[in-house]
C-alpha cells in the first residue's frame, strides 16, 4: 500500500510539473507575440502609404512642408512627422443659386461641378483651406454663387434661354479663373436646370400664343392674297380666251363647224324668211 501511494504521489507531481511547464511556455509565446506587435505598430509609424488618387501633406511639428508626397510608401519620422492625405480625384459637386437678369427677371439654376485639386499644390490648399469639406464649403459654393450671379446680370432672361452655350462658356470661364487661385482645377460646369418665376413663364407663354396668332394671321392674309390674284389671273386668261375666238370667228369657220356637227337630215337650207344665212346644199356640192 506504502509503494502504490508513493507511484500516486509521483504521478502527480509529474503532471503538475508538465501542465506549469506548458503555461509557461504559453506565457512565453504570448509575450512574444506581445513583443512583436509592439515593434510591428512603432515601426508602422516610420512608414506612410499614400494611395491611389491621394496626395501626402507632410507637416514638421504641424508646419506645413514644401514637399508634397506622391502615391506609395515612404519613410518618416514619427512624432516628428506626420502626414496629411488629400483626394486629388475629380469630384461632383451639385449646388443652387439664385440670380437676376439684365432684365431683372428671377433665375434659378441649378449647377453641376467637377473639380479636383492641384495635385502639386496639395500643401498650399491644405494650409490655406483645410481638407476636402472646408474646401467645398468656404470655396466651391460661395464661388459658384457670386459666379452665377455675375454673368446672369449681363443677359436678358430670353437671352439666357437662347445662348444657353455662351452663358455656359462664361461661367465656365470665371469660375475657371477664380478657382485657380485657391489651387482648385475646374474639369467640367453643367447649367443643369434653368428656370424662371412662375410670372415670367407666363408672360413666355403669352408671347408665344401671341406670336403663333400673329403667324397665323399672317398665313391667312397671304392665302387671300394669293386666290384673289389666281382669281384675276384666271378671269383674264378666260378674258383672253374670249377676245381670241372674237377675232378669230369668220363665217367661213362658222359653215366649217355647221358642217362637222350637221347630222345628215333636211333641212339643208336655214333661214329666216326669205333672206338665207346658210345653204348647205351649196358647201356640199362645191365640196365635192
Amino acid at each position: 500500500m506504502v509503494v502504490k501511494s508513493s507511484k500516486k504521489v509521483n504521478s502527480l507531481k509529474s503532471k503538475n510539473k508538465k501542465d506549469k511547464d506548458k503555461r509557461d511556455k504559453d506565457v512565453y509565446l504570448a509575450i512574444q507575440l506581445t513583443i512583436v506587435i509592439i515593434f510591428l505598430a512603432i515601426m508602422s509609424k516610420f512608414f506612410v502609404i499614400v494611395n491611389a488618387g491621394e496626395r501626402g501633406v507632410m507637416m514638421q511639428f504641424g508646419k506645413v512642408q514644401e514637399q508634397v508626397l506622391g502615391e506609395g510608401i515612404h519613410v518618416i519620422v514619427p512624432i516628428v512627422y506626420t502626414v496629411e492625405k488629400l483626394s486629388v480625384r475629380v469630384q461632383k459637386q451639385e449646388s443652387s443659386a439664385e440670380a437676376s437678369s439684365k432684365d431683372l427677371q428671377d433665375v434659378f439654376t441649378d449647377v453641376a461641378l467637377n473639380w479636383h485639386i492641384i495635385p502639386a499644390e496639395a500643401n498650399a490648399i491644405f494650409q490655406q483651406i483645410g481638407d476636402e469639406k472646408a474646401v467645398v464649403d468656404r470655396i466651391i459654393y460661395p464661388a459658384v454663387e457670386e459666379v452665377l450671379k455675375a454673368v446672369m446680370a449681363k443677359y436678358t432672361a430670353e437671352e439666357i434661354i437662347t445662348k444657353r452655350g455662351e452663358v455656359k462658356a462664361a461661367v465656365d470661364n470665371f469660375l475657371t479663373l477664380r478657382l485657380v487661385t485657391y489651387h482648385i482645377a475646374v474639369d467640367d460646369i453643367s447649367l443643369v436646370h434653368v428656370h424662371f418665376s412662375e410670372r415670367f413663364s407666363d408672360a413666355v407663354e403669352a408671347k408665344q400664343i401671341a406670336e403663333q396668332e400673329a403667324k397665323r394671321g399672317e398665313f391667312l392674309a397671304l392665302k387671300a392674297v394669293k386666290e384673289a390674284e389666281a382669281k384675276v389671273n384666271l378671269a383674264k386668261g378666260e378674258a383672253e380666251v374670249q377676245r381670241l375666238l372674237r377675232d378669230n370667228l369668220t363665217a367661213e369657220l362658222l359653215e366649217r363647224q355647221a358642217i362637222e356637227k350637221w347630222n345628215g337630215k333636211l333641212p339643208l337650207i336655214v333661214g329666216d324668211g326669205s333672206k338665207n344665212i346658210l345653204d348647205l346644199s351649196k358647201l356640199l356640192n362645191s365640196r365635192n
